[in-house]
């Protein structure tokens, strides 16, 4: 017996691929072709990752030769703080774990910046943290964040970082392809950015860079991408994320529209356990996620009820699935781990319906009401 179509709320996870990204990756793939080849299939290859680097450009408002393609988000945050060493490391206290263990790695006097009660870096505590520091430094502030979609004023803290002469990196990641990113406007020197947080391939990302910068390329070999990510361009992926690129562009006011479908949800929520808590919910967020909270029933209690019913959440980052631990993230906002500990996060996409959302709160309430019945029993 065929398993019943599941209900896809992990979007944060990693977004379906789009049916026009398959169709060109598979039609790239049924070809031949090394883009540092100069015959007419590499010339074609190099045509289709030219094409890529044009479109993932134009979703952030940077120069297409500025675009380095790299393995994936984190291959491109690691070359961003590995590729402008040495300096001091200042990053806040809820980035993702591609750029808290590579900064602690790399410097083991990396300045971890506070944040507030809603998850947003405290800007009076950036500007300490660059006085405090001699000679050159690089700080790093995602755009939105992972687990509680809460948006970061990138803005402002890059303004703050340059006074200081320091290079401003931002993980653009959970930001691109849900809200309009400009590099230019955010004011950053660097940003990265991963094809299947938006409906592209997995495997594939870039660093982009603001302005043309010497780097020191983490990956030695042939000198593919101007010198500074060696090895042969994966072309289907590459073009694959440019397409996605593409068409997320296009598509951000109806990705927008999602954070009515997330807010009623959220209320729906409040009706079934009142005293349900979503963090950041008071600071600006993107429109598809919500980090909730199931007073009394531990997350990995309700993400294994919940897929036993059909419906695929996070209880955080999927990067930590498998470990049964309290979100970095919630800790850094101060939250108690008793509470942290029944957090989950639903993430929501293109694709989510009216529907879908009916199905995700009956199971949401009827794990709710079961384990109030057995906390109440015993």
């Amino acid at each position: 017996m065929a398993e019943p179509e599941q209900i896809y709320l992990d979007y944060n996870a990693t977004a379906p691929a789009r049916a026009e990204v398959i169709a060109l990756v598979g039609e790239i793939m049924a070809t031949v072709g090394n883009a540092s080849s100069v015959h007419r299939a590499g010339r074609k290859a190099r045509q289709r990752v030219d094409t890529a680097r044009r479109q993932v450009a134009d979703l952030v408002g940077a120069v297409a030769r500025n675009v380095i393609f790299t393995g994936g988000g984190t291959e491109a945050d690691n070359l961003a703080l590995r590729g402008f060493l040495p300096r001091r490391l200042i990053v806040s206290g809820i980035e993702h774990g591609a750029i808290l263990s590579p900064a602690l790695l790399l410097d083991r006097d990396a300045i971890i910046v506070d944040v507030d009660a809603q998850g947003r870096i405290k800007l009076d505590a950036l500007k300490v943290a660059l006085e405090a520091t001699e000679g050159p430094a690089l700080v790093s502030l995602m755009l939105a964040n992972n687990e509680t979609g809460v948006i970061q004023p990138v803005a402002e803290a890059a303004a703050i970082a340059h006074e200081y002469g320091a290079l401003v990196h931002c993980d653009v990641i959970q930001g691109a392809g849900k809200i309009p990113v400009d590099i230019e406007a955010l004011g950053v020197d660097l940003m990265s950015i991963s094809a299947h947080k938006f409906g592209g391939p997995q495997g594939v990302g870039a660093l982009v860079m603001r302005e043309d910068r010497t780097i020191l390329a983490q990956m030695a070999g042939g000198g593919q991408e101007m010198g500074r990510r060696s090895g042969t361009e994966n072309v289907a992926g590459i073009a694959g994320f440019g397409e996605a690129a593409r068409l997320a562009a296009q598509d951000l006011t109806k990705f927008a529209e999602l954070a009515d479908l997330r807010n009623r949800m959220e209320d729906r929520l409040g009706q079934i356990a009142p005293g349900r808590r979503i963090f950041g919910a008071d600071a600006p967020r993107v429109a598809n996620t919500s980090c909730v909270t199931m007073p009394g029933v531990r997350s990995d209690t309700q993400v294994m009820a919940l897929d036993l019913a059909g419906i695929a959440v996070s209880a955080g980052s999927a990067c930590s699935s498998g470990k049964v631990s309290a979100s970095h993230v919630l800790d850094a906002m101060g939250i108690e781990m008793d509470e942290a500990m029944t957090a989950i996060r639903i993430s929501l996409g293109r694709d989510t319906t009216r529907e879908e959302i009916e199905h995700f709160l009956t199971a949401w309430a009827d794990i709710y009401r079961r384990n109030s019945s057995r906390t109440n029993a015993a």
